[in-house]
Order: structure tokens, then C-alpha cells, then sequence
């Protein structure tokens, strides 16, 4: 069993996509859990004509994506937590899981696992694939090779028991908790980049403000929670 978590915030222009791309997964049970941080178009009703488990975040303050996904992770009964952004599209569904068990089965002190990030081939620009190029070396540079973790918040392998035990994502960093859940998985086991798979999604953070001011936040965000165990930014302003 396993349990797909997408955070979602006004998500109606993608998020039907994403789900017709996960419903072709026949090879495993699953289940797919939308965590929803008070959405006001229709996202909730596009998640409930796909039957998906819905949670709805309560509180007035603004959710990070960290809450987000930890209050998926709560009502999820998988065995692996899958977390992925409400953009993104798994090809060839079943091939990719097979590998991807595959993966955690032969590595028995696998606990978490990142796939390589491309753009949908209609909205790829040069930038793109030069940057993204290298934002895969680096996600196989820092868990194959270093050890330290790293990993983007479009795809997140993680094994169940073991998110329970490091208790999920920081919420309180609004940004870098993606790359900050990997480097304390390192702690108890090892986190893999595996090359052979991959994810494709909008870039749409990129396209909207552009490479360079996107590039100089990751590199100060990473610093911050790196020394001083904070996010660069207050806020991570969503992008639709």
C-alpha cells in the first residue's frame, strides 16, 4: 500500500491532470490524499470526483507546505508516502513504482528515495533543461555520493515508518523543507537520486520570476537552513 500526499492551495488548473496520471497505476494499491491548505476555486471538487481522501487545513494562519504535507501524512495508511506537488505527472506509472520497490527492496537501509525533475516537453525552455540538468546532479551528488541528502519537493519517496519516526517536515521552515527532511533521513538510513527515473512538471515558479531570482532564493534559503536552521524567506509566495 501506498499513499500519494499533494499539498494543494487553488490548484484547479492542474490538479485534474495530476490525478488522471495517478489513476493509471494499477500494479499497487494505493490511495491518494489531498491536503488542502483553504483552497477557493475548485480544487476540492476536482479531488472528489476522483475519489481522493481529502484533508482540509483549519487554522487562520497561513500553512506552510511542511503542514501541508504532514497533515496528509496523518490519515495516510501506506507503508510508503509518496509527496509530490499538484503539477507534477509520473509517466509510465507502473513501470516507475515497479522500479521504484524494486529499489527498496534491494536496499534494505533505503528510506528515501528522489527521481530526476524534467518539464513537461511542450513548456521546456533551454533554461530549463540547463538548470534542472543541474539540479539532478546535485540531488545525485549530495545522496549517492556524499551522503548528506537532498531532494526537491516535486517527488519524495519516503518510508512510512521511518517519516514517523524523524516526525515529517519542519513546519516551520515556509521554505527548504524538502531538502531539510532528506538530510535528517541520512541520519537513519540512505537517501538515493535514481537516474533512470523521473517526474515531469510546469517549472511554473521558474517561468513566472525567472531563473536567476529563483536560483539566488534556493542558494539563500539552503544557506539559512543549513547555519541558522531558518528559512531565508517569511513567506513562500504560491504561484498560479
Amino acid at each position: 500500500m501506498i499513499s500519494i500526499i499533494i499539498p494543494t492551495l487553488n490548484e484547479e488548473t492542474v490538479l485534474e491532470k495530476t490525478l488522471l496520471s495517478l489513476k493509471k497505476l494499477t500494479n499497487y494499491d494505493y490511495e491518494i490524499i489531498i491536503s488542502d491548505g483553504k483552497s477557493t476555486d475548485k480544487t476540492i471538487e476536482i479531488a472528489k470526483k476522483y475519489n481522493c481522501k481529502i484533508v482540509e487545513y483549519k487554522d487562520p494562519a497561513r500553512q506552510t507546505i511542511g503542514q501541508g504535507r504532514n497533515l496528509g501524512a496523518k490519515v495516510a495508511s501506506g507503508e510508503y508516502f509518496i509527496f509530490i506537488d499538484a503539477d507534477v505527472v509520473i509517466p509510465d506509472i507502473n513501470n516507475f513504482f515497479t522500479k521504484a520497490m524494486d529499489l527498496f527492496k534491494k536496499r534494505k537501509n533505503l528510506v528515501g528515495l528522489t527521481v530526476m525533475l524534467k518539464v513537461f516537453p511542450e513548456m521546456a525552455t533551454l533554461s530549463d533543461k540547463l538548470f534542472f540538468a543541474m539540479a539532478n546532479f546535485n540531488h545525485r551528488l549530495f545522496n549517492n555520493i556524499l551522503h548528506t541528502g537532498s531532494a526537491s519537493g516535486e517527488f519524495q519517496m519516503i518510508r512510512a515508518d521511518i517519516f514517523k519516526q524523524i516526525n515529517g517536515y519542519n513546519e516551520k521552515l515556509p521554505v527548504g523543507e524538502d531538502n531539510e527532511i532528506f538530510s535528517r533521513l541520512n541520519r537513519l538510513g540512505q537517501t538515493y537520486a535514481d537516474q533512470s527515473l523521473y517526474i515531469l512538471h510546469t517549472s511554473r515558479r521558474a517561468h513566472k520570476i525567472g531563473w536567476p531570482k529563483l536560483i539566488l532564493s534556493w542558494i539563500l534559503n539552503a544557506i539559512y537552513v543549513q547555519f541558522l536552521k531558518r528559512s531565508y524567506h517569511s513567506e513562500w509566495k504560491p504561484i498560479r
